[in-house]
């Protein structure tokens, strides 16, 4: 069974809109399913946000791995975010499709598959990633396509739509740094720095960024003898002083919010020609590391121009084809209009973002009212 009783009779209805454009309570109630690990439910759904999408009519679902996905909802919206160890399963099963002439398979056809490599991936959870789900369930808005947030699972990836939209325009220009992937062999690093024409010192990522505690991991390596004691696979970038702080940019469909945060501090010629070995850190851009309330130097503190990231936003959204997302963005020290990006997140820490519940939950309202238009529209 789906829904309760109660809650069956909430879903009859439309949307309207109040005067002045902006969003009423929606006659109909808007049911977001979501498949999420303990720690992000437990970071996002919070209670200040559930309060405020009851009083606005959407109602959160969890998704019960261990019943049939046919038998649950209707959703109108899915939410997911998994375990680096489930997605990469879940990518797997679906190379299982694409090798069968994307044909939809079977649930003993994947139980068969996840037996042979030791696999305890739920069918419910598969299914909301599945391309035959989203044909047949055309009405349910999944958040986001699994082949769109896979490209930025990989940091090779990553940033590439960033560097090939070479934005610049009279409010500023966004690169990203300069960088090497190097997928095994530490022993050739410092060659491959070397061809590669990378300058010291350079920041080591892991290449996966699945979102787990690994993966944000860094390491700074001042010294070409100290990169062979990098662990591939990874991403080197080159260091850019930015002052310490770096912009995050959280995405929430159109909606854009920034906050500061503190970072690496710089490094200094002097300080690179004394310095040797790897210097690892667990995680930098913390929500402990605020720095929106420090009293920054204006020329490090100030936002990046409002124009230049909605731009930004708007070019990767359609690039990436996602809806859920933000960036890191530093601005090169000593320059007021030099931007980089170095890191973009599906799906990020948004409890951490100021006034995301009233950002959030007018996203769904208006995912579910733009859903109930295009419905209405083909069935006239």
């Amino acid at each position: 069974m789906g829904l309760n009783m109660n809650e069956e009779e909430m879903i009859q209805g439309c949307f309207s809109r109040g005067e002045g454009g902006g969003f009423q309570i929606p006659m109909k109630l808007v049911v977001v399913g979501y498949a999420l690990t303990s720690k992000k439910t437990k970071s996002f759904l919070q209670p200040k946000l559930e309060g405020l999408a009851r009083n606005k009519g959407i109602l959160f679902v969890a998704i019960d791995q261990n019943r049939p996905l046919s038998e649950q909802g209707p959703f109108d919206i899915v939410l997911h975010k998994l375990t680096g160890k489930e997605w990469r399963q879940i990518l797997e099963l679906l190379a299982l499709s694409s090798t069968m002439n994307h044909d939809p398979i079977s649930e003993v056809e994947a139980s068969r598959f996840q037996q042979e490599r030791n696999f305890h991936l739920p069918w419910a959870i598969y299914l909301i990633y599945s391309e035959d789900y989203r044909q047949t369930h055309p009405e349910v808005t999944v958040l986001d396509p699994p082949d769109a947030i896979q490209h930025v699972h990989n940091r090779q990836s990553m940033l590439q739509d960033v560097a090939d939209l070479n934005l610049s325009d009279s409010y500023g220009k966004v690169g990203v740094p300069k960088q090497l992937v190097v997928k095994r062999d530490a022993s050739s690093i410092p060659d491959a720095v070397t061809k590669a024409g990378l300058t010291l010192p350079l920041v080591a990522k892991p290449l996966v960024a699945d979102g787990s505690a690994k993966s944000h991991e860094l390491s700074l390596a001042y010294d070409q003898y100290s990169l062979r004691k990098l662990e591939p696979p990874l991403v080197l970038q080159e260091f850019v002083n930015h002052g310490g702080v770096l912009f995050k940019v959280y995405i929430v469909g159109e909606a854009i919010k920034v906050v500061r945060r503190f970072s690496l501090p710089d490094v200094t010629k002097r300080e690179l020609s004394k310095n040797a070995g790897v210097f690892r850190f667990p995680r930098v851009s913390c929500a402990a590391a605020s720095a929106d309330d420090a009293d920054l130097d204006p020329c490090v503190g100030e936002l990046p121009p409002r124009p230049l990231l909605e731009r930004l936003a708007r070019e990767l959204r359609r690039r990436l084809g996602l809806r859920l997302f933000n960036l890191d963005i530093i601005r090169e020290h000593g320059t007021r209009d030099r931007f980089y990006v170095i890191d973009i997140n599906y799906f990020p820490g948004y409890g951490k973002m100021p006034e995301y519940e009233h950002i959030f939950t007018d996203f769904l309202l208006s995912l579910a009212e733009s859903n109930y238009k295009r419905r209405s529209g083909s069935n006239s």
